[in-house]
């Protein structure tokens, strides 16, 4: 991800309350935020612009960047927009509530060396899409 983001001479910022792992990058940003729920999610709303690219497994997180005009990615490369955010947060609900239920175990499989090829790829058509549509 940072190789990719490298390439395209863009600043990343990881956003967490805690447990960062410092890089003397100059175009590595680390922020940590107070403890609680929401806080790096609140923060990252709050700070990213329309047109930024966002890479998060949260899909709460990743609805409210779509609505402000982030391009979101998860992890696996999937990249959630206006038209298929709907369907990601309605998943997310029947996935909680099956393993609430004991319905499912929500076993994730492995991430293999062919998932991140894809990631990597998607995320790099993305910063580009991004680009080419400007701010806003």
């Amino acid at each position: 991800m940072l190789r990719v983001a490298e390439r395209h001479g863009l600043v990343t910022i990881f956003v967490s309350n805690g447990g960062l792992r410092p890089s003397r990058d100059p175009m590595v940003r680390n922020v940590v935020v107070a403890k609680g729920a929401d806080a790096a999610d609140d923060w990252i709303v709050d700070n990213a612009r329309p047109g930024d690219v966002a890479i998060t497994a949260d899909i709460p997180l990743a609805a409210r960047l779509v609505e402000n005009g982030v391009h979101a990615l998860s992890p696996s490369g999937r990249p959630f927009t206006p038209e298929t955010i709907g369907m990601a947060v309605a998943m997310r609900d029947l996935g909680k509530h099956l393993r609430e239920t004991g319905e499912s175990k929500g076993y994730n499989s492995a991430f293999s060396a062919r998932d991140r090829s894809a990631f990597l790829s998607t995320l790099d058509l993305t910063i580009r899409r991004a680009a080419r549509a400007g701010p806003g």
